[in-house]
């Protein structure tokens, strides 16, 4: 057994034997595939849910990042009320699962903004709108912008304030705006420290993507129940579904490890 201060066991130069068992079952399971029509008819199933989970998960994560950064820079506000707001939010909408958060703006938010909507319609002269109107899958994408929009906001409150506060005093001799302060000193160097963090919550939105499927969007496992309840075939539905989902989430994890160390040699 290695000891606390060695570096092997945990050594980044360690050989990757957990991707070496991985690949060998997942080219196992792909045979499986090529080769049993059991499994070929699922995954022509499956394939389609793919579109919708990709899908999901990069338009609620870009809206989740954009707005976790408004809510870390509103948390380091200069004034009260702005940085108080932001911690409600953000104290709020992490106590809450995520499950009960997507029926919650599911079935309650977004009626009420259909009501809002329509509202507005009688004054401004619009075309109202119904409920069903508005999409599940509209519905899905702003509930998970909305869960991860705190864990990522404390993510870039942590990269802000780690920056050296000379440099930004130093950037303020040099005269330079706040914005221009936040674009070119502190957001480059915060982003470097944040990103591993960024990229294991992106990785996290892929699985949490799986929980739409309570809403009937027709995403990889939401397809998988019903491919499974249609065929009674679980093992071998269910097998898929796991493996597709390791495809994306290992490789995602690969690519983003690649990005660190490019990031950490320049």
């Amino acid at each position: 057994m290695a000891a606390p201060g060695d570096d092997q066991g945990q050594g980044e130069g360690e050989f990757p034997w957990w991707l070496v068992i991985l690949g060998v079952t997942g080219v196992g399971l792909f045979y499986e595939v090529w080769a049993s029509d059991i499994y070929t008819r699922v995954m022509a199933t499956l394939v389609k849910g793919i579109e919708v989970t990709v899908a999901v998960t990069l338009i609620a994560y870009v809206l989740a990042c954009a707005m976790g950064l408004g809510l870390a820079v509103a948390g380091l506000s200069r004034w009260r009320a702005v940085r108080q707001a932001a911690r409600l939010w953000i104290e709020v909408v992490r106590g809450v699962p995520i499950m009960v958060l997507l029926l919650y703006v599911a079935f309650v938010l977004s009626p009420a903004l259909v009501i809002g909507w329509n509202w507005l319609s009688g004054l401004l002269g619009f075309a109202p709108m119904q409920s069903r109107d508005f999409p599940f899958i509209a519905r899905a994408v702003m509930a998970l912008t909305v869960a991860y929009s705190a864990f990522l906001a404390e993510i870039f409150r942590a990269g802000l304030q780690a920056v050296d506060r000379g440099q930004i005093e130093a950037a303020m001799a040099l005269g330079l705006s706040s914005w221009q302060r936040f674009r070119h000193v502190v957001f480059p160097q915060a982003f470097r420290m944040i990103l591993p963090p960024l990229g294991n919550d992106f990785v996290a939105m892929v699985k949490d993507s799986s929980l739409v499927s309570i809403l009937g969007v027709a995403d990889i496992t939401q397809l998988g129940k019903v491919t499974a309840a249609g065929n009674f075939r679980y093992f071998e539905t269910y097998n898929m579904v796991a493996l597709i989902y390791l495809v994306i989430t290992i490789g995602l994890s690969l690519v983003l490890r690649r990005v660190e160390r490019r990031l950490k040699a320049k």
